[in-house]
C-alpha cells in the first residue's frame, strides 16, 4: 500500500506520537483502534527504520532471563499477545509477519555456560515457565549444525521470532489503511508546555498543536527538549550501536533461533540466516566496522562450523535507544499532563511493541495506569526542563 502522508504541517491533532519505529507504529495503530481521534505520526526518517529495521526478530524473553523480575513479566506478557497480534494484522493487511513457533535453543559451550544454564533451568521450572533440558546428543540430534563441543543446551519452546521488516510493513499499511496523519523527514525539536501541560510540539516544519504526546522516538527520544530557556532534553536515552550479518543459507542450516551467552543465528523463510550482534557505545555512528563483523563472525562459528561456507549477503547496523538503568520509559510524565514516554526498549523493541502498545493506548484513552507500567515510569528519573 502507497504511504499516505500530509502534505503540509496540521495546525492541531488530538494524539501526536513521535517516532514511527515499531513502537511508535504499534501505538499509533492501537490508539487509532481504540477511538483517540486524530492521530498525527511523526518521524524524522522513513516509517519503519532505524533499530526496528536493523533487529533480528526474536522473541525471546525466556533464553535472555537471568531472574524473574518485572522486566520479564512484561516482556513474557507481549511475548504471549504476538499470536493475536500477528492474526490481526494479517487479517487487516493480508501481510504474514512470519511468527514461527519453532522455538529457541540456548546453547552451553563452556564449563561457565554450563552453570548458567543449569540456574536458568532451575528457577524457570521453579516458577512454572516451559524449558526443556537437553544432552549434548539430544542438542546435536534435534540441530545437527550445533557445535560438537556442546556441553548441555536448554530448549524454549515458547521463545520465538517473527521477521521484524515484514511486521514494519504490516503496521505501517495498517496506519495508513486507519487514516493516522504521517509526517515523515520531520524532526520534533522540541514540546510546548503550558501551565505544566502539552499543548502542542514545534516541529522542523512548523507547530502542531496537541493535548497528549507520546514519545516514541526511540534513540532520537534525547533530542526533543521542552520549550524552555535552556530547552535541554526531557530525558537522555543513549545510542547502543548493534551490528548484524546476513548469510545465504539455502537449505537452512538450523530451523530453531541458536543462542549462546556470546552470540545468536536466526534463520528465515526467505533462505537468509542472520548473526549477532554487537553492543557499542559509538554515540550516533551507525557504520559497520571490521571489528564488529570479526566478533560476529566468531560467536556465530562458536555457535555452528556450518556458518563458515555461507556466502554474506548483507551487513547493517543499527542504534538501541537505553536507558540509564536499561530499562523502558513507558508510561505517563507525572509532572506534565498529557505528556506519555514509550522509549528506550534498547535490545527489545520488537518483542515488547504488542504490550507497549496496549498499555500506552489503555493510558492515554481511558486513563488507566496498569501495575505493569510502575516499575517502568518516566518517574524514576528526574526531567530536566530548567
Amino acid at each position: 500500500m502507497v504511504q499516505k502522508e500530509i502534505d503540509s504541517v496540521k495546525h492541531r491533532a488530538d494524539v501526536v506520537v513521535v517516532g514511527a519505529g515499531v513502537i511508535g507504529l504499534t501505538i499509533a495503530r492501537e490508539l487509532a483502534r481504540g477511538g483517540a481521534g486524530d492521530i498525527c505520526l511523526i518521524e524524522r526518517n522513513g516509517l519503519g527504520y532505524e533499530a526496528s529495521f536493523a533487529a533480528a526478530g526474536m522473541l525471546a524473553p525466556q533464553a535472555e532471563a537471568n531472574t524473574q523480575d518485572d522486566f520479564f513479566r512484561l516482556a513474557c506478557r507481549s511475548r504471549d499477545l504476538y499470536s493475536n497480534f500477528a492474526a490481526s494484522l494479517h487479517d487487516e493487511t493480508g501481510i504474514d509477519i512470519e511468527l514461527d513457533p519453532t522455538g529457541t535453543l540456548y546453547l552451553a559451550l563452556t564449563d561457565h555456560d554450563v552453570v548458567e544454564i543449569e540456574k536458568r533451568y532451575e528457577w524457570q521450572t521453579a516458577a512454572g515457565f516451559s524449558v526443556e533440558k537437553l544432552t549434548p546428543s539430544q542438542a546435536q540430534e534435534l540441530e545437527p549444525c550445533i557445535s560438537p563441543n556442546v556441553l548441555g543446551a536448554l530448549r524454549f519452546p515458547l521463545d520465538v521470532q517473527v521477521e521484524n521488516r515484514r511486521l514494519l510493513s504490516a503496521l505501517t499499511n495498517s496506519v495508513v489503511k486507519r487514516d493516522v496523519s504521517i509526517l515523515t523527514g520531520t524532526s520534533v525539536e522540541s514540546l510546548r508546555i503550558e501551565k505544566d501541560r502539552v499543548t502542542g510540539v514545534v516541529t522542523s516544519r512548523g507547530i502542531i498543536n496537541c493535548s497528549t504526546v507520546v514519545i516514541a522516538a526511540g534513540t532520537w527520544s534525547s533530542l526533543i527538549g521542552f520549550s524552555t530557556a535552556s530547552n535541554k532534553p526531557a530525558l537522555e536515552i543513549e545510542p547502543v550501536r548493534g551490528q548484524m550479518i546476513s548469510f545465504d543459507a539455502r537449505p537452512q542450516v538450523t530451523r530453531h533461533v541458536i543462542y549462546s551467552p556470546r552470540g545468536y543465528i536466526v534463520p528465515r523463510q526467505d533462505g537468509r540466516l542472520l548473526a549477532g550482534s554487537t553492543s557499542e557505545r559509538a554515540g550516533f555512528a551507525k557504520q559497520v566496522t571490521a571489528g564488529g563483523i570479526s566478533s560476529i563472525l566468531k560467536n556465530a562459528l562458536e555457535i555452528s562450523s556450518s556458518v563458515a561456507a555461507l556466502p554474506i549477503i548483507d551487513t547493517w547496523a543499527g542504534l538501541r535507544p537505553r536507558a540509564p538503568d536499561n530499562l523502558p520509559v513507558l508510561g505517563p510524565c507525572d509532572e506534565i499532563g498529557g505528556l506519555f514516554y514509550a522509549t528506550g526498549h534498547y535490545r527489545n523493541g520488537i518483542l515488547l511493541a504488542p504490550v507497549t502498545g496496549e498499555l500506552i493506548t489503555e493510558a492515554v484513552v481511558a486513563g488507566i495506569t496498569s501495575p505493569l507500567l510502575g516499575p517502568f515510569s518516566p518517574s524514576r528519573f528526574d526531567l530536566v526542563r530548567a
